[in-house]
Protein backbone atom coordinates (compact mmCIF):
# COMPACT_ATOMS: atom_id res chain seq x y z
CA UNK A 1 0.00 0.00 0.00
CA UNK A 2 1.21 3.53 -0.79
CA UNK A 3 2.71 5.27 2.26
CA UNK A 4 0.62 8.27 3.30
CA UNK A 5 3.72 10.48 3.12
CA UNK A 6 3.54 10.20 -0.68
CA UNK A 7 -0.09 11.30 -0.73
CA UNK A 8 0.68 14.25 1.53
CA UNK A 9 3.60 15.26 -0.69
CA UNK A 10 1.31 15.34 -3.74
CA UNK A 11 -1.32 17.38 -1.87
CA UNK A 12 1.30 19.85 -0.62
CA UNK A 13 2.68 20.41 -4.13
CA UNK A 14 -0.83 21.00 -5.48
CA UNK A 15 -1.66 23.52 -2.76
CA UNK A 16 1.64 25.41 -2.76
CA UNK A 17 3.59 23.80 0.05
CA UNK A 18 3.27 22.21 3.47
CA UNK A 19 2.37 25.46 5.20
CA UNK A 20 -0.51 26.18 2.85
CA UNK A 21 -1.73 22.59 3.11
CA UNK A 22 -1.69 22.73 6.91
CA UNK A 23 -3.71 25.98 6.80
CA UNK A 24 -6.46 24.16 4.92
CA UNK A 25 -6.96 21.57 7.63
CA UNK A 26 -9.56 21.96 10.33
CA UNK A 27 -8.54 22.01 13.97
CA UNK A 28 -7.54 18.70 15.53
CA UNK A 29 -10.77 17.06 16.78
CA UNK A 30 -11.30 17.55 20.52
CA UNK A 31 -13.51 14.94 22.18
CA UNK A 32 -13.85 16.94 25.38
CA UNK A 33 -15.12 19.96 23.45
CA UNK A 34 -17.44 17.69 21.47
CA UNK A 35 -18.91 16.25 24.66
CA UNK A 36 -19.82 19.76 25.83
CA UNK A 37 -21.84 20.77 22.76
CA UNK A 38 -25.45 21.45 23.80
CA UNK A 39 -28.10 19.19 22.31
CA UNK A 40 -29.68 22.21 20.61
CA UNK A 41 -26.48 22.83 18.66
CA UNK A 42 -26.30 19.17 17.70
CA UNK A 43 -29.84 19.30 16.30
CA UNK A 44 -29.06 22.61 14.60
CA UNK A 45 -26.07 21.11 12.78
CA UNK A 46 -28.06 18.05 11.77
CA UNK A 47 -30.66 20.37 10.31
CA UNK A 48 -28.10 22.55 8.55
CA UNK A 49 -26.58 19.51 6.84
CA UNK A 50 -29.97 18.04 5.91
CA UNK A 51 -31.17 21.26 4.31
CA UNK A 52 -27.79 21.82 2.62
CA UNK A 53 -27.86 18.40 0.96
CA UNK A 54 -28.65 18.84 -2.72
CA UNK A 55 -28.99 22.59 -2.24
CA UNK A 56 -26.77 25.66 -2.47
CA UNK A 57 -25.03 25.88 0.90
CA UNK A 58 -24.73 29.67 0.76
CA UNK A 59 -28.51 30.04 0.57
CA UNK A 60 -28.92 28.03 3.76
CA UNK A 61 -26.26 30.11 5.50
CA UNK A 62 -27.95 33.39 4.53
CA UNK A 63 -31.32 32.16 5.79
CA UNK A 64 -29.93 30.52 8.92
CA UNK A 65 -31.05 33.18 11.43
CA UNK A 66 -34.59 32.50 10.19
CA UNK A 67 -34.12 28.78 10.74
CA UNK A 68 -33.06 29.44 14.34
CA UNK A 69 -36.19 31.48 14.97
CA UNK A 70 -38.60 29.15 13.18
CA UNK A 71 -37.28 26.01 14.87
CA UNK A 72 -37.28 27.52 18.39
CA UNK A 73 -33.48 27.64 18.58
CA UNK A 74 -33.47 23.88 17.96
CA UNK A 75 -34.13 23.03 21.60
CA UNK A 76 -35.29 19.39 21.56
CA UNK A 77 -37.13 19.77 24.85
CA UNK A 78 -39.38 22.36 23.20
CA UNK A 79 -39.69 20.86 19.74
CA UNK A 80 -40.79 17.39 20.85
CA UNK A 81 -43.92 18.84 22.43
CA UNK A 82 -44.99 21.02 19.49
CA UNK A 83 -48.36 20.05 17.98
CA UNK A 84 -49.00 19.07 14.35
CA UNK A 85 -50.21 22.61 13.63
CA UNK A 86 -46.78 24.03 14.42
CA UNK A 87 -45.03 21.67 12.01
CA UNK A 88 -47.67 22.20 9.31
CA UNK A 89 -47.13 25.94 9.63
CA UNK A 90 -43.41 25.61 8.95
CA UNK A 91 -44.19 24.34 5.46
CA UNK A 92 -45.43 27.87 4.72
CA UNK A 93 -42.83 29.78 6.73
CA UNK A 94 -40.72 32.03 4.48
CA UNK A 95 -37.96 32.27 7.08
CA UNK A 96 -36.77 28.81 6.06
CA UNK A 97 -36.49 26.66 2.95
CA UNK A 98 -39.97 25.16 2.75
CA UNK A 99 -39.33 21.47 2.18
CA UNK A 100 -41.95 19.36 3.92
CA UNK A 101 -39.84 16.18 4.01
CA UNK A 102 -36.84 17.94 5.53
CA UNK A 103 -39.04 19.75 8.05
CA UNK A 104 -40.46 16.37 9.07
CA UNK A 105 -36.88 15.15 9.50
CA UNK A 106 -36.23 17.89 12.04
CA UNK A 107 -39.26 16.73 14.03
CA UNK A 108 -38.00 13.15 14.00
CA UNK A 109 -34.45 14.17 14.87
CA UNK A 110 -35.59 16.26 17.83
CA UNK A 111 -36.88 13.01 19.35
CA UNK A 112 -33.70 11.20 18.25
CA UNK A 113 -31.43 13.75 19.94
CA UNK A 114 -33.50 13.74 23.12
CA UNK A 115 -33.56 9.92 23.27
CA UNK A 116 -29.79 9.62 22.82
CA UNK A 117 -29.24 12.36 25.42
CA UNK A 118 -31.45 10.47 27.87
CA UNK A 119 -29.37 7.33 27.27
CA UNK A 120 -25.90 8.91 27.40
CA UNK A 121 -26.17 12.22 29.26
CA UNK A 122 -25.98 14.29 26.08
CA UNK A 123 -25.71 13.70 22.36
CA UNK A 124 -22.27 15.29 22.36
CA UNK A 125 -21.10 12.84 25.00
CA UNK A 126 -22.47 9.95 22.92
CA UNK A 127 -20.46 11.14 19.90
CA UNK A 128 -17.31 11.76 21.92
CA UNK A 129 -17.38 8.30 23.47
CA UNK A 130 -17.80 6.51 20.14
CA UNK A 131 -14.41 5.30 18.80
CA UNK A 132 -13.40 6.93 15.53
CA UNK A 133 -11.92 3.59 14.44
CA UNK A 134 -15.55 2.48 14.05
CA UNK A 135 -17.00 5.54 12.35
CA UNK A 136 -18.98 3.19 10.09
CA UNK A 137 -20.85 1.90 13.12
CA UNK A 138 -21.70 5.44 14.22
CA UNK A 139 -22.90 6.34 10.74
CA UNK A 140 -25.14 3.28 10.85
CA UNK A 141 -26.73 4.54 14.07
CA UNK A 142 -27.36 7.96 12.52
CA UNK A 143 -28.92 6.41 9.43
CA UNK A 144 -31.14 3.97 11.30
CA UNK A 145 -32.25 6.03 14.29
CA UNK A 146 -32.15 9.48 12.74
CA UNK A 147 -33.95 10.86 9.70
CA UNK A 148 -32.16 11.81 6.46
CA UNK A 149 -28.77 11.32 8.12
CA UNK A 150 -27.46 8.58 5.88
CA UNK A 151 -24.67 8.82 3.31
CA UNK A 152 -22.71 12.04 2.98
CA UNK A 153 -25.19 13.98 5.13
CA UNK A 154 -24.28 11.98 8.21
CA UNK A 155 -20.58 12.18 7.37
CA UNK A 156 -20.69 15.96 6.96
CA UNK A 157 -22.73 16.32 10.15
CA UNK A 158 -19.99 14.53 12.09
CA UNK A 159 -17.29 16.61 10.35
CA UNK A 160 -18.95 19.91 11.21
CA UNK A 161 -19.68 19.11 14.87
CA UNK A 162 -16.03 18.13 15.30
CA UNK A 163 -16.13 14.33 15.41
CA UNK A 164 -12.96 12.80 14.06
CA UNK A 165 -13.71 10.87 10.88
CA UNK A 166 -13.67 10.74 7.11
CA UNK A 167 -15.99 11.99 4.39
CA UNK A 168 -16.18 9.64 1.43
CA UNK A 169 -16.40 12.48 -1.07
CA UNK A 170 -15.74 12.05 -4.78
CA UNK A 171 -12.09 13.10 -4.40
CA UNK A 172 -11.50 10.98 -1.30
CA UNK A 173 -12.87 7.94 -3.11
CA UNK A 174 -10.70 8.71 -6.15
CA UNK A 175 -7.66 8.94 -3.86
CA UNK A 176 -8.43 5.62 -2.19
CA UNK A 177 -9.09 3.85 -5.49
CA UNK A 178 -5.85 5.27 -6.93
CA UNK A 179 -3.81 3.56 -4.18
CA UNK A 180 -5.54 0.22 -4.64
CA UNK A 181 -8.47 0.22 -2.20
CA UNK A 182 -11.13 -1.88 -3.92
CA UNK A 183 -14.33 0.13 -3.48
CA UNK A 184 -17.10 1.35 -5.76
CA UNK A 185 -17.08 4.89 -7.14
CA UNK A 186 -19.97 5.51 -4.73
CA UNK A 187 -19.09 3.45 -1.65
CA UNK A 188 -22.42 3.01 0.13
CA UNK A 189 -22.33 -0.69 1.01
CA UNK A 190 -21.15 -1.80 4.43
CA UNK A 191 -18.36 -3.76 2.77
CA UNK A 192 -17.03 -0.70 0.93
CA UNK A 193 -17.35 1.59 3.93
CA UNK A 194 -15.51 -0.97 6.05
CA UNK A 195 -12.65 -0.92 3.52
CA UNK A 196 -12.57 2.87 3.63
CA UNK A 197 -12.44 2.74 7.43
CA UNK A 198 -9.69 0.12 7.43
CA UNK A 199 -7.50 2.19 5.12
CA UNK A 200 -7.89 5.35 7.16
CA UNK A 201 -7.25 3.40 10.37
CA UNK A 202 -4.03 2.04 8.83
CA UNK A 203 -2.90 5.53 7.80
CA UNK A 204 -3.74 6.85 11.28
CA UNK A 205 -1.46 4.22 12.80
CA UNK A 206 1.25 5.06 10.28
CA UNK A 207 1.15 8.84 10.74
CA UNK A 208 -0.49 9.59 14.09
CA UNK A 209 -2.82 12.01 12.29
CA UNK A 210 -6.56 12.22 13.01
CA UNK A 211 -8.89 10.71 10.41
CA UNK A 212 -10.26 14.18 9.65
CA UNK A 213 -6.85 15.40 8.49
CA UNK A 214 -6.10 12.22 6.58
CA UNK A 215 -9.41 12.53 4.76
CA UNK A 216 -8.84 16.20 3.85
CA UNK A 217 -5.27 15.62 2.66
CA UNK A 218 -6.39 12.63 0.63
CA UNK A 219 -9.07 14.77 -1.05
CA UNK A 220 -6.61 17.54 -1.85
CA UNK A 221 -4.16 15.13 -3.50
CA UNK A 222 -6.41 14.45 -6.49
CA UNK A 223 -9.25 15.84 -8.59
CA UNK A 224 -10.20 19.52 -8.91
CA UNK A 225 -7.54 21.73 -7.32
CA UNK A 226 -9.78 24.28 -5.60
CA UNK A 227 -8.28 27.50 -4.28
CA UNK A 228 -8.67 28.69 -0.69
CA UNK A 229 -11.70 30.91 -1.22
CA UNK A 230 -13.57 28.16 -3.08
CA UNK A 231 -12.87 25.72 -0.26
CA UNK A 232 -14.16 28.22 2.27
CA UNK A 233 -17.25 28.78 0.15
CA UNK A 234 -17.91 25.05 0.26
CA UNK A 235 -17.59 25.09 4.03
CA UNK A 236 -14.58 22.78 3.84
CA UNK A 237 -12.18 25.13 5.62
CA UNK A 238 -12.99 27.70 8.28
CA UNK A 239 -12.61 31.41 7.59
CA UNK A 240 -9.49 32.71 9.33
CA UNK A 241 -7.80 29.34 9.49
CA UNK A 242 -5.15 30.24 6.95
Amino acid sequence: MVPFAEIREIAAKRKGGDEVLDSLLRAVPDNEALSQIPDSRILAEMTRRIFSAGFVWRVIEVKWPGFEEAFLEFKPERLVFQPDEYWDGLAKDTRIVRNAQKIAAVRHNAHFVRDIADEHGSFGRFLADWPSRDLVGLLDVLAKRGSRLGGHTGQYFLRFVGKDGFVASKDVVACLRSVGVEIAERPTSKRDLKRVQEQFNAWAEETGLPLTHLSRICAMSIGENYDLETLRGHGVVEAGSA
